[in-house]
């Protein structure tokens, strides 16, 4: 019997037969919940999480407060994802959107880390 997916676990699961992260480009993948945005750079191969960020780090709960919207928290995130991962020699990955639309807080995760120096 065929369970029956949600239209993002389906587009999830079309999207990541394609995407594969290595260590020389590793898959920057994002989650949004309710009022929190995600962010991890993840290495396939080896199965590390190489680098990671979300809206409750504690490195952005100033800069947090003072945003408005949950789209300039996720462009603050992609941001911080973005130095975690140049910090450890990283500057090129492969964005894994995880069945979400390239809209909203998505996208502005995706702006973030293009302006924090990485290349997709």
């Amino acid at each position: 019997m065929k369970r029956n997916l949600k239209p993002r676990e389906r587009s999830k699961t079309r999207i990541r037969k394609k995407i594969f992260g290595t260590s020389e480009k590793p898959r920057l993948t994002v989650y949004r919940s309710l009022n929190h945005v995600y962010a991890q750079v993840i290495d396939d191969t080896n199965g590390l999480t190489v680098a990671s960020a979300s809206s409750l780090s504690k490195e952005l709960a100033e800069s947090i407060k003072e945003s408005k919207g949950k789209i300039s928290k996720g462009k603050l995130v992609g941001n911080l994802v973005a130095k975690k991962a140049i910090e450890k020699n990283i500057t090129d990955v492969v964005f894994d959107r995880n069945g979400y639309r390239y809209h909203g807080r998505i996208q502005a995760i995706a702006e973030g880390a293009r302006e924090g120096g990485l290349k997709f």
